[in-house]
């Protein structure tokens, strides 16, 4: 009985702030994704130049 008290009290967020959040973490993990793969094909490209 203590569970569902304690779920009463619990402030759910709304389903349109939800997909809002949601909708910006995987877009800032795209950018993020985006921006390491760039700097990882950059310094592969360097330490390959320099290991020829």
């Amino acid at each position: 009985m203590e569970v569902i008290s304690e779920l009463k009290r619990v402030s759910w967020v709304k389903r349109k702030e939800l997909i809002g959040t949601t909708v910006v973490v995987i877009i800032l993990s795209l950018i993020l994704a985006i921006y390491i793969g760039i700097f990882d094909f950059i310094f592969s490209r360097i330490l390959h130049l320099v290991i020829r």
